[in-house]
């Protein structure tokens, strides 16, 4: 494979692409101890689409030896940024952080023609950047489901004449609920306060799966959590997963101020992608003038949901929830925040609830941020492979910690014509509480499973 060349002299000043340090791709000892674990790797078999091949391109264009090529381009989109090559890696390489300079650096170079640049700012600008703009867009959503217009649209195949991507965002659009209220400010502890700890609500996951944010609240305040909800934003993961560097930079400042201001020891995530990405502030602010110790002292607050409720035993009484699950990793909780045994410990201790084990559990799904909207093609292929997987567990549902693998893996298991939910950890942990009474904590309809274990339409 060629690629096109540079008569820029490689340089002896630290490598960067984007203004971003790729200094960590001479970490990288070429051992090919990553290739067994990369998803795209195993997929096409080449190469330049392993930690590996990808690591020897970022060097090359920092140095200035290749252009970004159309060849180049493509390998280096095609990478899913699910870090599990960071889990065998023996050398230490920061993939994720180079994976993302190296986006960056495409987006930056060869932003697209007019209406792609339209549909990033629609996205990563409107959408994600105002809250306000993000619930207006969801009501439209729910009009949209609720009307009877999606069905109408999905049998007469007009989705497969919109141009793009779109089709394939059309497909993944979940179930829009009409209740977005916000979760409340505060939600106080139950019996003796723990902790004072602040949430983080969410962008996509305020309007989308607010069932899961006040299930979390519950969760953390029946283990003696005061749990602050402060009005927020987005975080900016999904703007530097794809590349939006600028703008993930000032979300990221916004996120920050939010949090500190609420006064929390902790900040709780429940969306993997996010967690992963709030911890890694301090990298992505480290040039940032006044912002690099402020963002590496707040990125030591952040823990993932399971990683805090698993420092002390549940709170009880959990009731029964008699049924057999299996446990999906969502990548940026396994690779990004190395949290493995956490949620496992958590479902053990749920009475009758039954886990059998995923083969390949921590294998990425496909949806990978927006991955699964921008690579339709190996998203398939990777969920097919997931999907397969599941079935043969034989269990009644999927457990995970993270809305884009719901949504995702949910897709797949339809498409299978399989009736399998997906639930999110918390889900589960909220059933075991409502079931077992005794709150003072307002509950709702969220949890899909019956009160025998059996898993329900959740209430529209």
């Amino acid at each position: 494979m060629t690629h096109a060349t540079s008569d820029t002299p490689a340089s002896t000043s630290p490598l960067a692409l984007h203004g971003l340090s790729v200094e960590g791709v001479n970490q990288c000892v070429h051992c090919g101890l990553c290739l067994a674990y990369c998803p795209t790797f195993s997929e096409l078999g080449t190469e330049m689409d392993s930690p590996r091949g990808r690591i020897f391109l970022i060097k090359s264009l920092a140095e200035g030896r290749i252009g970004l090529s159309d060849p180049t381009v493509e390998h280096l989109s095609l990478c899913l940024d699910c870090r599990a090559c960071e889990t065998v890696c023996p050398a230490g390489v920061p993939y994720g952080r180079l994976i993302e300079a190296a986006k960056a650096e495409i987006e930056r170079q060869r932003p697209g023609g007019a209406a792609r640049r339209a549909f990033r700012w629609l996205n990563f600008g409107m959408l994600l950047g105002s809250p306000r703009v993000l619930r207006a867009a969801a009501a439209g959503l729910h009009f949209y489901q609720a009307s009877g217009l999606q069905r109408l649209v999905r049998r007469s195949g007009l989705t497969r004449l919109l141009p793009g991507t779109l089709p394939a965002w059309e497909a993944l659009l979940p179930p829009l609920p009409a209740d977005r209220a916000p979760l409340a400010p505060l939600t106080p502890a139950v019996g003796a306060r723990r902790a004072r700890v602040a949430m983080l609500t969410g962008c996509v996951q305020s309007v989308v799966f607010g069932a899961h944010n006040r299930a979390t609240a519950r969760v953390l305040a029946r283990n003696g959590c005061d749990v602050l909800a402060p009005p927020q934003g987005c975080c900016g993961a999904l703007n530097a997963h794809g590349g939006d560097h600028a703008r993930a930079v000032e979300m990221a400042k916004r996120t920050i101020e939010t949090f500190e201001a609420a006064g929390a020891e902790t900040v709780v995530v429940n969306t993997s992608g996010c967690g992963a990405h709030m911890k890694a502030y301090g990298a992505l602010l480290a040039s940032e003038p006044g912002w690099a110790e402020r963002a590496a002292r707040f990125a030591r607050t952040v823990q993932d949901i399971s990683e805090f409720l698993a420092q002390a035993p549940l709170r009880g009484p959990l009731a029964p929830v008699p049924m057999t699950v299996t446990y999906h990793d969502p990548c940026h909780v396994v690779h990004g925040q190395k949290i493995r045994r956490q949620p496992r410990e958590l479902l053990a201790q749920i009475p009758a609830l039954r886990v059998v084990d995923l083969p390949e559990s921590d294998w990425c799904c496909g949806s990978a941020g927006i991955y699964n909207l921008t690579q339709p093609e190996m998203a398939d292929r990777l969920l097919r492979r997931k999907v397969r997987n599941v079935e043969s567990t034989k269990a009644e549902a999927v457990v995970t910690a993270n809305p884009g693998c719901i949504l995702q893996i949910q897709a797949g298991l339809r498409a299978a014509g399989r009736d399998v939910p997906v639930l999110h950890l918390v889900e589960i942990l909220d059933k075991a509480y409502t079931s077992a009474g005794g709150s003072t904590v307002p509950s709702d309809a969220s949890p899909r499973i019956d009160g025998g274990g059996k898993v329900a339409a959740r209430a529209r």
